[in-house]
């Protein structure tokens, strides 16, 4: 047993949330504890684990104190695991329902009764790739991990991997949490008006989301250097995947190509997707970014038509002009995003 308190927080946020929300949502949190660590403007994680001393209560109690206050100053609904570590803690929040919460208990027992019949899938760290090297071998459960020896699974993942997701099955995680706040960034969300299955449409979300941070970073002057891609699927899981850029960029087309092969990574076949999330991270101001030099002329048509619409979006707003894959199709739907 650990001996630690993990609560992990995902907060269901308004189209169009207020700027200063993130502050003012940390503020509020850290009156429970010092140790809070916002990891996406609609994430938290706190450690419980000095504080429930503090407040008399146990960890279901202290967590729907802060699900109430939430609610009640903000207006936010929220999903909430409990675990003794960061990594149960944000599996159980995963698979819980807005206004709900999954406390796990800090016993081994109850520990492996919650892992063992997940699907590998849901460990972090497991890709598209892995699960599917796992899948030849009979590995379709966090449980059919745990009975093989690290050993093995160094042989099938390489040393690193296969020690990590070995530590991972048996639900061991010193993950702690940094309450250091993490570097700028902005994000956008695509929220389908039903679950989505085709990935076309996934794309077109993906492509729209690009678009409309490439449009905010240019306005405000910043490059991104790092990309993360969050998919909300209809059972309430969620995946998550980062790439660093190759160059720090405010441009739409790099931003959705680097998109393309983040959700490539996941290969998703026949997924249920309820939002796609995309956010540009480690901002810094754009006179930073360097940019490699090319021959190819045809590089610099897509910068120029994009600085076109940035002055007609500047002086009419940003749907009066718009990429030609984003254009209305005959069904009447259009891939626009919303701000998150």
């Amino acid at each position: 047993m650990s001996g630690r308190c993990i609560l992990h927080l995902r907060f269901i946020l308004p189209a169009d949330p207020d700027p200063e929300l993130p502050e003012r949502l940390r503020r509020l949190l850290e009156n429970f504890t010092p140790r809070v660590q916002l990891i996406e403007p609609d994430m938290a994680v706190l450690d419980l684990t000095g504080a429930l001393l503090y407040w008399k209560r146990d960890a279901r109690s202290v967590t729907e104190l802060v699900q109430l206050r939430t609610l009640a100053f903000f207006g936010l609904r929220s999903s909430a695991g409990v675990a003794p570590n960061r990594m149960l803690a944000a599996m159980a929040c995963a698979l819980t329902g807005p206004g709900r919460r999954t406390v796990i208990d800090d016993s081994p027992e109850v520990i492996t009764a919650f892992l063992r019949p997940r699907p590998v899938r849901e460990l972090p760290g497991v890709g598209a790739k892995a699960a599917a090297t796992l899948a030849e071998y009979g590995l379709h459960t966090v449980g059919d991990i745990a009975d093989v020896p690290q050993l093995t699974l160094q042989r099938l993942l390489g040393a690193r991997a296969g020690r990590a997701l070995h530590e991972r099955a048996r639900g061991r995680d010193t993950t702690t949490v940094d309450p250091t706040p993490a570097p700028a960034s902005i994000s956008a969300e695509h929220r389908f008006t039903r679950d989505e299955l085709d990935p076309a449409q996934h794309r077109r979300a993906l492509f729209a989301l690009a678009d409309q941070l490439g449009a905010r970073l240019r306005d405000s002057g910043q490059v991104a250097a790092g990309l993360t891609c969050t998919v909300r699927y209809a059972d309430h899981s969620a995946t998550r995947r980062s790439r660093t850029l190759s160059e720090a960029t405010h441009h739409t087309v790099p931003l959705a190509r680097a998109a393309y092969a983040i959700y490539d990574s996941l290969g998703l076949q026949r997924a249920r997707v309820r939002s796609i999330a995309l956010r540009a991270d480690a901002l810094r101001p754009d006179e930073q970014a360097t940019r490699q030099l090319t021959l190819d002329q045809g590089d610099d048509k897509p910068l120029a038509l994009e600085a076109v619409a940035d002055r007609a979006r500047s002086q009419y707003g940003h749907n009066v002009i718009y990429p030609a894959a984003l254009a209305v199709h005959a069904s009447g739907r259009r891939g626009s995003s919303e701000g998150a």
